[in-house]
């Protein structure tokens, strides 16, 4: 395996590129000619004996020189008043030069011209280096910018390379108008084609910190993607360090090519299925969609890694509660292996890091007070056995390849005879049905062909049975806008019906285009819009920490601890005040970690995150009400 490019070799592209080689041959051979010719007129000038002072004659230097000096400067030919033949002479000299020195100006101002319009394009060779590098373009890129700026806050300089099959005047002007200012990060567009190994090498991959691969938006671009990965990680040039690549693909069936082809250096994030399993938790637990999107990006608290040597042989237990500001969720091993809440008996050790919910990379510090200071509320703690589940009814109004996953997903979560309606516009859906309804446990599935965006067909529906209502778009058979559109009528329907008729069912709702998001606002946290900014997200959160993959896909999957909202009742005394450690302790006793609580009184309020708060204090003192909710991490 060959080194990647090295500072000489950068210093020798970055001029290369400065001046075009066509003009630097041209300015040479201009050059080789006005040697020879000023040397023939110095000839010339001698055979002919002509000399500003008729008694005087040159020799061949000085010759030489005179017929030099006048034609760079054509001053010089005033100051010769007595001889007439050398001045005459010396006007053809001084015609030459001029021309020389236009020729000589025309190629520096179109070598000039010709690397401003190879700025302009965007092809010049990035010299930075531990650059975040984007390849592709899509609507989830201004998502990302501003998750990836809000990351390197804390940082001297960031830089962000982004190379794309668009005019890079085009892409900085789209940027400045949707994401604006970018602090002290650095944005630097380059154009070209992401899969072609020549201009991948302009964005300089070689030398970055981590690179992220987008799709083409309304195209199949998981082929797209994988052969991208394929110009990386074989590009002879290569670096020997490993890469840090994070890509989408959207048909699982090609998840095993790509990570075939990428290996350890690629992590894959499966779109569908993951937009799938979030659609499903957010709809069955109101609040959970906020909890999140505050998990996923970079405005208020993140989850970090960090080793912690005080706390070595020290329980899992123990770790909980010797963190003040910083919410415990797990603990990644020295081999890499990452634990959701593990056994309370876990004992830490060497190499190992702590996984934790805290303001910032340089706050999840071991910092609370000596054991003897921590005070738990013991009078107020309580032990209750969660109720008993009932069976659910679910109504799936649309319907789209992710369909599928939703349904299985659903069955791995609701207890047994609970149903799920699906409604369609489209009866093809019915075969996949048919299959479904053999492969599930715990639900019973049916179907109804009927016009979705119909009010009265909607209304006749009986809303107000079901648990919760999934709204899927008709992205197989629509153009993405089309789809939105449709969705965003049925979602306008839904919601006038809660106002009119009183009504209280939670809506998820998918909207393709990220910007349509925008039109259909959300008004509470029960009524959540899934689109690709959750995927754009989760992308920026991976680009900057490789092992995050291992713990949201650990909080996606159905299988070990997930993110559970469930009455605070359940944990401890409501209506009295206490600190958090009290919460702590009452959820450790039932093997849960508490992460955070939900005020029911605040759950319209979108300035305060629809009640829901993260990682707060634990010193503090704070009351639970009758409704209140407490956030765990569980297995159930």
């Amino acid at each position: 395996m060959k080194e990647h490019i090295s500072f000489t070799d950068k210093l020798k592209y970055k001029f290369d590129n400065f001046v075009s080689q066509g003009t630097i041959s041209m300015i040479k051979g201009l050059g080789v000619i006005t040697l020879i010719v000023i040397t023939l007129f110095g000839g010339f000038l001698l055979a002919l004996g002509l000399h500003p002072d008729h008694e005087d004659n040159f020799n061949i230097f000085e010759s030489v020189w005179v017929n030099l000096t006048h034609a760079l400067d054509p001053g010089v030919l005033g100051n010769h008043d007595e001889n007439w033949p050398f001045r005459i002479f010396m006007l053809l000299t001084t015609v030459l030069g001029l021309v020389i020195i236009s020729t000589l100006i025309g190629l520096v101002s179109n070598g000039i011209l010709t690397k401003l319009e190879v700025l302009r394009k965007g092809r010049s060779f990035v010299i930075e280096e531990g650059h975040v590098l984007i390849l592709g373009w899509s609507s989830k890129i201004f998502t990302i910018i501003p998750e990836l700026v809000e990351a390197n806050e804390n940082q001297k300089k960031g830089v962000i390379v982004i190379l794309a099959d668009m005019d890079k005047v085009v892409m900085e002007d789209e940027i400045k108008d949707k994401v604006g200012g970018t602090g002290n990060t650095q944005v630097i567009c380059r154009t070209g084609n992401p899969i072609d190994v020549h201009d991948l090498q302009i964005a300089n991959p070689f030398e970055t910190k981590a690179i992220v691969i987008l799709d083409k938006e309304n195209e199949n671009s998981d082929s797209q993607i994988i052969k991208t990965i394929v110009a990386i990680v074989t590009n002879p040039n290569r670096r020997e360090a490993p890469y840090h690549i994070t890509a989408e693909i959207e048909d699982k069936k090609n998840f095993d090519v790509a990570k075939m082809v990428g290996k350890d250096e690629v992590e894959l994030i499966l779109s569908d299925e993951i937009i799938s399993k979030i659609m499903v938790q957010t709809s069955r637990q109101s609040g959970l969609s906020v909890v999140y999107q505050d998990l996923m990006d970079f405005d208020g608290d993140e989850i970090y890694f960090e080793f912690a040597s005080s706390l070595e042989g020290k329980t899992f237990r123990e770790i909980l509660f010797a963190y003040e500001d910083s919410a415990i969720m797990g603990i990644q091993y020295a081999d890499g292996h990452v634990d959701i809440n593990p056994s309370m008996d876990t004992v830490f050790s060497k190499n190992d890091k702590v996984i934790g919910i805290t303001e910032d990379d340089d706050t999840l510090l071991p910092n609370a007070a000596p054991d003897t200071d921590i005070k738990a509320h013991e009078s107020k703690i309580v032990y209750t056995e969660s109720e008993p589940m009932e069976a659910e009814e679910i109504l799936i109004v649309g319907w789209n390849n992710r369909a599928r996953y939703i349904v299985s997903e659903l069955d791995n979560y609701v207890p047994k005879e609970s149903t799920v309606k699906i409604v369609s516009k489209f009866e093809d859906a019915g075969k996949t049905i048919k299959k479904l309804n053999k492969n599930v446990e715990n639900i019973t599935i049916s179907f109804e062909v009927q016009d979705t965006t119909d009010r009265e067909t909607l209304e006749s529906m009986h809303l107000e049975n079901y648990d919760y209502i999934i709204l899927l778009s008709y992205q197989n058979y629509f153009p993405i806008q089309e789809a939105d559109a449709q969705s965003l009528i049925t979602l306008l329907h839904l919601r006038n019906f809660t106002e009119v008729h009183g009504s209280k069912y939670k809506i998820v709702s998918e909207m393709l285009d990220i910007r349509n998001r925008q039109l259909a606002d959300i008004t509470s946290a029960d009524d959540f819009i899934v689109s690709d900014k959750l995927i754009s997200l989760l992308m920026s959160q991976v680009a900057e920490e490789k092992d995050l993959m291992r713990v949201f896909e650990d909080l996606f999957d159905a299988e070990g601890s997930e993110i559970y909202i469930k009455p605070a009742k359940e944990y401890v005394q409501v209506g009295q005040s206490m600190n958090f450690y009290t919460v702590l302790e009452s959820a450790a006793r039932k093997n849960e970690v508490a992460i955070g609580y939900r005020n029911i009184a605040r759950a319209k309020d979108a300035k305060n995150q629809y009640g829901v708060v993260l990682n707060p204090k634990k010193s503090e003192l704070f009351t639970l009400e009758e409704n209140d909710m407490v956030i765990v991490l569980s297995e159930d």
